[in-house]
């Protein structure tokens, strides 16, 4: 069963505050990684940097993905 979405100004305090901190960390994670990768060179990105792009842009996982798997390892 799903339950109706609730509007904004339906929501408690609480809730629009969960919603405002999980906007905030999606937005620093996407901000870190795009940053991250137009920064680093090609040689030290596993794969290419345009797929890692459109991988980074999907919500959370895409830039937590990038950090764990896009980037080599500095020796």
């Amino acid at each position: 069963m799903n339950r109706p979405k609730k509007r904004w100004r339906e929501m408690s305090t609480s809730q629009r505050t969960k919603v405002v901190l999980l906007a905030v960390v999606q937005i620093a994670l996407l901000v870190a990684a795009s940053t991250d990768l137009a920064r680093r060179p090609a040689e030290q990105v596993r794969g290419q940097k345009k797929v890692w792009a459109g991988i980074i842009s999907i919500n959370y996982i895409g830039p937590i993905l990038y950090f764990v798997r896009g980037r080599k390892k500095l020796v």
